[in-house]
């Protein structure tokens, strides 16, 4: 039952890896996002997001093959994924790009939570 697990974290390393673009500067992050950077200090907080979640990333792919990584890669998955969403929900007034991306945390969120089952039921077998 590993490829139900191995779904989960390449769906969630490959949403993980779209905002990667961000790293090449403000107007991948400004159409990423929809929003204006004309901070410099909100670019460089930006632009190490986005490493942040290729890093994230690359700890999924790894975790496709390192069975003793699933865990940890799933719910760091989910506490950034739900970690997201919470703050954009009690922030609030976000546009319809940050909206695109809490649908895509949703699909994540979703994947992981069917892989964390995988792992629980597969362990107890």
């Amino acid at each position: 039952m590993n490829w139900i697990s191995n779904i989960a974290l390449a769906i969630a390393a490959f949403i993980h890896f779209l905002p990667l673009s961000g790293i090449m500067g403000k107007t991948s992050l400004e159409k990423l996002y929809g929003v204006g950077i004309t901070d410099p200090n909100l670019l460089i907080a930006m632009q190490h997001r986005a490493l942040l979640f290729g890093l994230l990333g690359v700890l999924f792919v790894v975790a496709m093959f390192k069975a003793d990584l699933r865990l940890l890669a799933m719910c760091f998955g989910l506490v950034s994924t739900v970690g997201f969403i919470a703050v954009a929900w009690q922030v609030g007034d976000y546009n319809s790009l940050i909206a695109r991306v809490i649908k895509a945390d949703v699909i994540v969120i979703v994947a992981l939570i069917i892989g964390l089952i995988n792992e629980f039921w597969f362990i107890k077998s």
